[in-house]
């Protein structure tokens, strides 16, 4: 995932430098939000989906052997 945050950066770079050369601040902080933040936040949310799915997934398995493992080392009530 670490090639992905460098072309991130570089592309909010470009964005930025587009923002800059606008005529106005307006038109600025318009243009970087939308042809840099957006696309750039929207794209590594969509790419971060699948470690977030295996986080979840790790943090479910772990939480069901704890689970497990506390069960089988209670005595059994009668």
């Amino acid at each position: 995932m670490a090639p992905m945050y460098i072309i991130a950066i570089g592309w909010l770079w470009v964005a930025l430098m587009m923002a800059i050369m606008e005529p106005n601040v307006v038109a600025g902080v318009l243009s970087f939000t939308f042809y840099g933040l957006l696309p750039c936040l929207l794209l590594l949310w969509l790419l971060g989906t699948p470690a977030r799915r295996r986080r979840l997934a790790a943090r479910e398995q772990a939480s069901l052997e704890d689970t497990t493992r506390h069960n089988e080392s209670d005595p059994v009530q009668r």
